[in-house]
């Protein structure tokens, strides 16, 4: 039987010829995604095993998108880590203040997402980027 459009666009990643279901594979990944909820938790991880340095700063993009503006005090400070991080790190695709949209349209817009990408990210929305068509016929994968 045929690969799904998802086990098509793991198996590329993974420099593999077909992946099943349950299969744990080592996947190049296209972009990791963290917006303002989900990237302080995964901040607060990274800070506490020690890890001082991201794997591929152009790789990542930062979108405070759930809180833009600010609802209340907690919600600006989650916003701030995430802006300290992005300073820190140097992430080249960090979006806020007059850059800022929804994360899942703003990604397509600027080009970090086309289809066949692999991108992963925290948020539900996140799946949908490797079957997205792209109007540039810019497709990644066979």
């Amino acid at each position: 039987m045929g690969m799904t459009m998802t086990q098509k666009i793991l198996a590329k990643a993974a420099g593999k010829t077909e992946v099943k279901e349950g299969e744990l594979i080592m996947a190049n990944l296209s972009l990791v995604l963290g917006n303002d909820i989900t990237s302080s938790v995964a901040i607060d991880e990274l800070n506490k095993v020690g890890c001082n340095k991201i794997f591929d700063k152009q790789k990542i993009a930062l979108v405070p998108d759930h809180f833009t503006p600010n609802k209340d005090i907690k919600s600006a400070m989650q916003c701030q880590k995430l802006r300290k991080f992005a300073e820190k790190n140097e992430i080249e695709n960090y979006f806020e203040i007059g850059e800022v949209g929804i994360e899942h349209a703003l990604l397509p817009e600027k080009g970090l997402v086309v289809a066949g990408d692999c991108v992963i990210g925290a948020d539900s929305h996140t799946c949908t980027y490797g079957a997205l068509r792209s109007i540039f016929n810019r497709c990644r994968i066979n």
